[in-house]
């Protein structure tokens, strides 16, 4: 199918490769001139394991233009994947869907076209996006009558392994209020619902993987599902680092605690990892969103806005244990593992180490960080603040007074702990997530302290 995807952020450009790769003819757009001639080349310009040996693969399907009348032209799906940023009230800023909108309303000319919002938007936008596409249709074509739906088709991807989340889904939700836009993306994802494409060699099919659940809903229902997810998954994080700050009270260790709980098939052991928290574009973004949708009708969502209060808790708690420790931040080193949000990816919006570096830097503490992926765009996004910046992990130790790992990196686990202990002033580790192994700390005279583990 003749497919247009708007945007090419991390949800538009996996979305269009994935599914040129499925066979579709797929015309990416974008406004910034630089980024299109680097995907035209086969250079991507987001960091996300696997996307560039993809995008070769699907070459022969897959276009990119700064043109709106090239990508829409005879476009019979147009996937919308523009940002969404929060405001300063947490609602989503709509500026660029509008944009969008009123771009498709003036171009689309196929017998049928579906219109697809795929970035995250508020609960009713499929409406509101259906009459700017309709009042733009009509200003260009008054003669004419227009025929096309709007649909809603929410992303579930994580960042690092998205192009597995695609191929390889818990499901695709599709919601709209015409049952022949359900057919025509029932029809779009039919070789992914079926697994009936050849997996890559580097993204191998899992074992026993055998369909992909496929989801119809009304409108509202499928923009509601994407919301109500990451506010769900943002909870389970927010639960069990509120647990983990009572295991250190009580002499309990999380991890155990943890494990206990998830093998409880009712709750999983998904999201249970504690540690500071949740950061990137997602749950941040669409549970300030969900809380300011439900004031619009009069409801005060008091579990999701727990969820918040109690992740931003967990970044000040890594500033208060530090303060415990070392008494005064002034002129001391301290060093940071981790830059990016999460791993595998070299996002830093609402990056925790962006955080915890300024409450650092504000009580007069020296900061150096590194990151395996993410230092050139922390150099480029992070000049408002006095980082420095490391040439290699083993580097941040040097003549620190505490480390804090603030991004699990796997890397992180195998450092030369003997060597890095010859070269700090204080010989402690705050370990944010809970990934290293306390006894080689130990060996290498390191005191090791992780969230929700006691200290004693």
């Amino acid at each position: 199918m003749k497919t247009a995807i708007i945007g090419t952020g991390y949800v538009g450009l996996t979305t269009g490769v994935a599914l040129a790769y499925l066979g579709h003819e797929v015309t990416c757009l974008d406004l910034d001139a630089a980024k299109v001639e680097n995907l035209k080349k086969g250079i991507s310009p987001i960091y996300e394991p696997h996307l560039s040996e993809l995008m070769k693969l699907a070459s022969a399907k897959l276009k990119f233009t700064l043109d709106a009348d090239e990508a829409l032209r005879n476009a019979e799906v147009v996937f919308i994947a523009v940002g969404t940023p929060s405001l300063p009230d947490g609602n989503p800023n709509l500026t660029y869907l509008k944009s969008a909108a009123e771009s498709i309303g003036e171009r689309i000319n196929a017998p049928y076209v579906v219109i697809v919002n795929k970035s995250t938007v508020p609960i009713g936008s499929g409406n509101w996006v259906e009459s700017l596409v309709r009042d733009s249709y009509r200003a260009k074509n008054p003669a004419k009558n227009s025929n096309f739906v709007v649909a809603s088709n929410p992303e579930f991807l994580r960042e690092g392994s998205a192009l597995s989340d695609m191929l390889y889904a818990d499901r695709v939700v599709v919601g709209a209020d015409d049952q022949r836009a359900l057919d025509v993306l029932r029809k779009l994802y039919q070789p992914l619902i079926e697994q009936t494409f050849e997996a890559p060699a580097f993204l191998p099919r899992p074992e026993g993987f055998r369909a992909v659940h496929f989801l119809t809903s009304d409108l509202q229902s499928a923009e509601l599902i994407k919301y109500a997810a990451n506010a769900f998954l943002a909870l389970k994080i927010s639960f069990i680092n509120e647990i983990s700050e009572l295991s250190e009270k009580v002499g309990a260790d999380i991890q155990h605690v943890s494990r206990g709980i998830g093998l409880d098939s009712r709750i999983g052991n998904r999201f249970l990892q504690a540690g500071i928290g949740w950061g990137g574009s997602c749950f941040g973004k669409d549970t300030a969103a969900l809380i300011s949708t439900g004031k619009e009708y009069g409801l005060s969502m008091p579990i999701t806005k727990a969820a918040r209060d109690v992740n931003a808790r967990q970044r000040a708690r890594m500033v208060e244990i530090l303060m415990g420790e070392l008494k005064i931040l002034k002129g001391r080193k301290i060093g940071i593992l981790g830059l990016s949000f999460k791993p595998f990816t070299d996002d830093l919006r609402d990056s925790p180490a962006l955080d915890i570096a300024q409450r650092l830097l504000e009580r007069g503490a020296k900061v150096v960080g590194f990151d395996p992926i993410s230092m050139d765009r922390a150099k480029r996004e992070w000049t408002h603040i006095p980082v420095e910046f490391a040439a290699s992990a083993d580097a941040v130790f040097s003549e620190a007074d505490a480390v804090l790992l603030v991004t699990d990196w796997p890397d992180f686990k195998n450092l030369p702990f003997e060597k890095c202990a010859e070269q700090m002033k204080h010989k402690l580790i705050l370990d944010g997530r809970g990934q290293l192994e306390p006894g080689r700390l130990q060996a290498a005279g390191i005191r090791h302290i992780a969230l929700g583990r006691s200290t004693r």
